[in-house]
């Protein structure tokens, strides 16, 4: 049985994790599947972000603000805030150099401003689920679901029922003529994209024609571009690029006949490329990147939309007799994108770990600790909750317990049930695959399943239990003393001070909010029972652009740790469901 206790943790990965610098966490260009032979080339990216990257943490160049603690006098001023929580603030020469809340470990202290920021992630879709689950009622069905990462599927035109997915497959069954289907993803900020889709039609149409295609800058049925393959009846089949505003369609150019005498059950991949105005596409039969042609069929410029979703549209024409034909998509996939205005939050906060909660004294040991934290640079709570986002390198320990294992990099959320739904569970220690002795001597062994995979509850933990070494426990834990393993645990039994909580009717104001912070929510009521129950937690990063107050949490849409609002705003401002469901707000 592993002796993983962390305080015998501490100085055996300062040499490998800790001493990782955070600058931009790019990621290699992303290749379009595992037989893919050409490299995608990644998109230029605003916000401080590389060419590539998914997320950065930034620094700005060499100031004075590296060397804060040269600055300091000779003796440190304390002085107590009161309120609830007490805070004590911590100044030389009249400026704050920390600040300290009575009961908790965190403490905030100014230095170098910092730029957090994340990008739209790579994610392909290859259908692994079934589709729509006909034991809920018809009104809780989802059709096409979630895409690992990408979002969840939208489904419009036609009837409910023309959408399906079986394993390995998303279906759209084109039951009626002259009505056109979209499956799109709902995720409408998309500005540059690479996508690519593999379809085929069961039947060669009677009558008229079918088609499908790729959509993006998708903003309704009525309004979008789309890359289209339409099959003939002849067994001919077509490629156009073309703009739909308002039901009123314009092609983009002259239409390319690219195979004639193709069966039924042919495997089409059609592959977009929209960059500022520029849109570029090809299309070849076959399934695999292998057989991508070089250069591109169309390349047009066109301004009307500029950012929107990305999905499929498939028609039967007016006119086709041998319906149904069933439309089979076996991967769809962006393999680059930017968001139009990537969520970024600068600020000078570094949040750091005291060895005991504060009790309100100010002595000699103290003062030690925070003089030895001014101005430093090295990794703080915020730098390792950025370390699992998307694109974030991989860090593996080079000695002690976790000797050899991942403890930092690109993190998921789980993996993923026969509905395609990703299921909670992964703590801390199965995302290193390790095996875990708690501080309350209960052992939990790893989980194969859940490597590289941290829900919202082991997302925390991992940054303030495993990096920062606040005392966990493996279950439920009513001392107050160690991180609960659950969320609905952690908003009363957590280390730590509560800084506000919910009235029952409106979310707290917060108003002593700081980064770091925990933020818990009851986001969904269906779990409450007979009770509130907390179901989601959050790590608090700061004010963002728009000065709207961002956080960072582990989220199944999204498919790990994210700051990003897709599948709902990473906000506590507005009325997004976060925000409309905070609950408690506590600094550990």
């Amino acid at each position: 049985m592993p002796a993983t206790s962390r305080r015998h943790l501490l100085a055996a990965i300062a040499a490998s994790a800790a001493s990782v610098p955070l600058s931009a966490l790019a990621v290699a260009p992303a290749r379009a599947a595992a037989d893919s032979a050409a490299t995608v080339q990644p998109f230029p990216a605003s916000n401080g972000l590389a060419a590539g990257a998914r997320s950065a943490v930034t620094l700005p160049p060499l100031d004075a603000s590296y060397f804060a603690q040269l600055t300091l006098g000779t003796a440190l001023t304390a002085t107590v805030i009161p309120g609830t929580p007490a805070r004590t603030e911590v100044a030389s020469g009249g400026k704050r150099v920390a600040l300290l809340t009575h009961g908790a470990r965190t403490v905030v202290l100014p230095g170098p401003e910092r730029t957090f920021v994340e990008n739209k992630r790579p994610f392909v879709d290859d259908f692994q689920r079934t589709l729509p689950d006909v034991s809920l009622p018809e009104g809780e069905r989802a059709y096409w679901g979630t895409s690992p990462g990408g979002g969840s599927w939208a489904t419009l035109g036609g009837g409910d029922a023309d959408y399906s997915v079986v394993p390995g497959a998303g279906k759209i069954a084109l039951t009626t003529d002259g009505v056109s289907r979209h499956a799109s993803l709902r995720d409408g900020e998309i500005t540059d994209v690479d996508v690519r889709a593999v379809a085929s039609f069961d039947k060669v149409p009677t009558g008229e024609a079918c088609s499908y295609g790729v959509t993006f800058g998708y903003q309704s049925t009525h309004s979008n571009y789309r890359a289209r393959l339409s099959f003939l009846t002849n067994g001919a089949v077509q490629f156009r690029v073309e703009k739909e505003v308002a039901d009123a369609v314009t092609q983009l150019g002259t239409s390319l006949t690219l195979a004639t005498g193709v069966a039924a059950g042919t495997q089409w991949t059609i592959r977009v490329r929209r960059e500022g105005t520029v849109i570029r596409a090809k299309a070849w039969a076959s399934a695999s990147d292998e057989d991508e042609p070089e250069g591109w069929a169309f390349e047009v410029s066109d301004p009307t939309f500029a950012k929107g979703r990305v999905g499929l549209r498939a028609l039967a024409n007016t006119g086709c007799t041998n319906l149904p034909v069933t439309l089979t998509v076996s991967r769809f996939q962006v393999d680059a994108a930017n968001w139009a205005v990537p969520p970024s939050v600068t600020h000078g906060d570094w949040v750091r770990v005291l060895p005991q909660p504060f009790d309100g004294t100010w002595n000699g040991e103290v003062e030690n600790v925070i003089r030895g934290w001014v101005g430093s640079t090295a990794p703080d709570a915020l730098a390792y909750a950025a370390m699992f986002l998307g694109g974030a390198p991989a860090v593996t320990a080079g000695s002690g317990p976790a000797q050899g294992k991942q403890v930092l990099g690109k993190a998921e959320y789980g993996y993923l049930d026969p509905q395609g739904y990703l299921y909670e569970g992964a703590d801390f220690h199965e995302y290193m695959n390790l095996g875990w002795t708690f501080d309350d001597g209960v052992y939990t062994g790893p989980s194969s399943k859940q490597v590289g995979n941290l829900d919202c509850s082991g997302y925390t933990r991992m940054v303030y239990g495993y990096h920062l070494g606040v005392p966990m426990a493996a279950g439920e834990d009513t001392t107050g003393l160690r991180i609960p393993r659950k969320s609905r645990h952690m908003v009363d039994y957590a280390p730590g001070v509560r800084i506000d909580r919910t009235d029952g009717v409106n979310p707290p104001a917060a108003a002593l909010l700081q980064p770091g912070d925990l933020v818990l929510f009851n986001a969904d009521s269906g779990d409450d029972n007979p009770t509130v129950t907390v179901d989601h937690v959050g790590i608090y990063l700061g004010l963002d652009v728009g000065g709207k107050r961002r956080f960072l949490s582990s989220r199944k849409t999204v498919n790990g740790p994210t700051m990003s609002d897709l599948g709902g705003a990473s906000l506590l401002d507005g009325a997004g469901t976060y925000a409309a469901t905070l609950h408690t707000v506590h600094r550990i």
